[in-house]
């Protein structure tokens, strides 16, 4: 099994309980087709570099999970099927990928980098 990525965009054309039903739907996907979920993230909605479909904003999902390649293509062909998904984009992670990952999540790196209490030096 490999190790993947997926970012997508949901219309914000849709109410709350919509939205979530379809982010639910979309790991429901995932599970029943043997893909185990490392990491799931609701990003919200965010304000897009350029509009989509006259769309200006969208709310973001992003989901990390390990996946046979064949599962993969299946995933891709449900979302460019739904209208409500505007854009999508997997990643297969390396294992560079995956080190930043594990130490993002363990708080090494990145926005949650938790900081370090500076060393005391005791004098003789």
């Amino acid at each position: 099994m490999n190790q993947y990525e997926t970012t997508f965009i949901v219309t914000p054309v849709l109410s709350d309980e919509d939205v979530k039903k379809t982010i639910q739907e979309y790991m429901d996907f995932l599970k029943s087709n043997g893909a185990e979920i490392v990491e799931e993230a609701h990003w919200g909605l965010k304000q897009m570099a350029y509009p989509i479909k006259k769309k200006t904003t969208g709310i973001y999902h992003h989901v990390e999970y390990k996946a046979v390649p064949e599962m993969i293509e299946k995933f891709e062909l449900s979302l460019r099927r739904d209208e409500s998904i505007m854009r999508f984009l997997s990643v297969k992670l390396d294992k560079y990928s995956l080190k930043y990952n594990d130490d993002k999540r363990a708080g090494l790196v990145g926005r949650n980098k938790k900081k370090q209490e500076p060393q005391k030096t005791e004098e003789a």
